[in-house]
């Protein structure tokens, strides 16, 4: 138990419990935020006749604006209050789900999860920072094992509610989930959380954060618009912003008094290894929940509840395997524990890659779910553990950062990726198959543009056609499941590059523990003697 626990007098188990509790159901509205939007996909695609490109800003804009500010938004809360910021964030959120639920337009809907990525910026690296704040050592581990697995537990469960939802309401339902979770989350948060925990009076650098937004929203739209024909020079344009950012970025924390990012901590070796291991772990379970829904959809015919509880098995092993995993990491250390966690996932690529076909049974799909559940159950806890047993308290912001960093720039990136592979591997199967077909010539090319747009907009042609329609839905999904093969073996690739770097990298218990120790000692000793006061509710 944290100092800032132990000296209150109610800060009994119970009171600890509550806090706890508080904290994960913060994270939970950001959870299930980030994932409600994917088994949707489909039925906003044929309500807005939307490009397979603007489907998938839609599912990644959530992440597009949590990535881009949870830096600079974690550093503001270390010095003016977590738990203000928490309780803003939670607010914010109120109306930028009553906006996506009800958008006029797919742009509208992409502004809408920017924003409410963007409260989730405020409120949810708040979460991870105050577990940091107020428990230490192994109390330390099992809270964020908790916090970790049942977060996750709640981002993969968010497609069987959103599927259920949309059974019986509009598209748009599924972005009023949170609601009541919201004002539940925000009373429990303003009663038990408590405020001023190891915060810092020092200036937050304010130009480092908006180079670290500018950084990283450039990055993420320059890969969403990179295989889109006549955007190549919108995606050179945004991928070299993206760039001049992140050297004026580096550029500035070298230079500021008070860096918003602290290059010096962030070199330490069990820092950006882990960092760099969860964008993997993370990015993996986004970007294979964004694929997978669609899949099931469009290829195996699933409805809407059957595609969100297809995941089921995924979340009951993340949710059994974590507090396992934060065992482990006390016995085996991190970098075993997370090497375990890449071998399951890349399980599931493999399985995805060799079992997921058209007509494949569901054991062939739970399977690789069962995969992903336990990868990121066991590599989860030691990915934001290592980061945050890395850095001095009052840098605990800068940590919590970047483990939503790990999560959001990892689910941004890879689902980006693996978005952009599945768009062109789909246009390009589908235009082959035009040009193999033998009524190909008689295809204008305006219909041919249709056609490869996406599965959402060849369906609405086939709908229009009749005569065609058997054609062209077996046209479809031929093309989706090229497309969904070059993004699973892109997953394979990523997994095996984590692996490598992990093994390669990260040391071994015994290393682990002793540049722990050397890194305490370090910021024992730079450590102002009068930091902020114990915690007040």
């Amino acid at each position: 138990m944290s100092e800032a626990i132990a000296a209150q007098p109610a800060a009994a188990p119970k009171r600890e419990g509550l806090v706890l509790v508080s904290l994960i159901l913060v994270a939970a509205v950001a959870n299930l935020n980030l994932s409600v939007a994917n088994v949707a996909l489909p039925s906003i695609g044929a309500a807005f006749d939307s490009s397979q490109t603007t489907l998938n800003l839609i599912a990644v804009g959530y992440s597009l604006g949590l990535a881009a500010s949870v830096l600079w938004l974690g550093a503001i809360g270390d010095r003016y209050g977590r738990k203000l910021l928490l309780v803003l964030g939670m607010l914010l959120s109120i109306p930028a789900s009553l906006l996506a639920a009800y958008a006029p337009s797919d742009e509208v809907l992409f502004v809408a999860r920017l924003v409410g990525g963007f409260s989730a910026g405020m409120a949810y690296p708040t979460t991870l920072a105050l577990i940091t704040a107020l428990w230490a050592g192994p109390g330390r581990t099992r809270s964020i094992a908790l916090w970790s697995a049942i977060g996750g537990g709640i981002a993969a469960i968010g497609p069987l509610i959103a599927g259920a939802l949309l059974e019986y309401f509009w598209w748009g339902s599924v972005f009023l989930v949170t609601l009541p979770l919201v004002g539940f989350a925000l009373v429990m948060a303003i009663v038990f959380v408590p405020s001023h925990v190891n915060e810092t009076p020092e200036p937050v650098d304010n130009l480092g954060g908006i180079l670290s937004l500018i950084m990283v929203g450039t990055l993420i739209l320059g890969i969403n618009f990179a295989p889109v024909p006549n955007q190549g020079a919108l995606a050179v344009g945004l991928l070299a912003i993206a760039i001049a950012a992140g050297i004026g970025f580096v550029l500035r924390q070298r230079r500021a008094r008070n860096p918003l990012y602290d290059l010096h901590v962030a070199s330490r070796r069990i820092f950006w290894v882990a960092a760099c291991a969860g964008i993997i772990v993370f990015g993996s379970l986004m970007a294979g929940a964004f694929v997978s829904q669609q899949y099931l959809q469009n290829v195996l015919g699933y409805s809407t509840v059957e595609s969100g509880a297809a995941i089921l098995p995924a979340v009951v092993f993340m949710i059994l395997v974590a507090p396992r995993s934060a065992k482990l990491v006390e016995a085996r250390g991190a970098r075993f524990t997370l090497l375990a966690g890449y071998v399951f996932l890349l399980l599931a690529f493999l399985s995805m890659l060799v079992l997921w076909q058209e007509g494949s049974s569901y054991w062939e799909i739970g399977i690789a779910y069962v995969f992903i559940g336990i990868g990121v159950g066991l590599a989860g806890t030691p990915a934001s553990h290592s980061l945050t047993g890395s850095v001095p308290v009052q840098r605990a912001g800068m940590a919590s950062g970047t483990a939503d960093l790990q999560r959001d720039l990892g689910g941004a990136l890879l689902t980006s990726v693996f978005g952009a592979l599945l768009a062109a591997g789909y246009s390009s199967a589908m235009g082959a198959a035009i040009t193999a077909s033998p009524e190909g010539q008689q295809v204008t090319d305006s219909t041919q543009s249709q056609l490869q747009l996406s599965f959402a907009s060849a369906t609405d042609l086939a709908a229009q056609n009749p005569k065609y329609a058997s054609q062209i839905t077996a046209a479809a999904k031929s093309s989706f499941l090229q497309g969904d093969q070059w993004a699973y073996t892109a997953g394979i690739v990523a997994v095996l590059a984590g692996a490598v770097l992990v093994f390669l990298a990260f040391p071994r218990r015994a290393g682990e523990r002793q540049l722990l120790a050397d890194y305490h000692a370090a910021d024992t000793a730079s450590r102002p003697s009068n930091p902020s006061g114990p915690a007040t509710a």
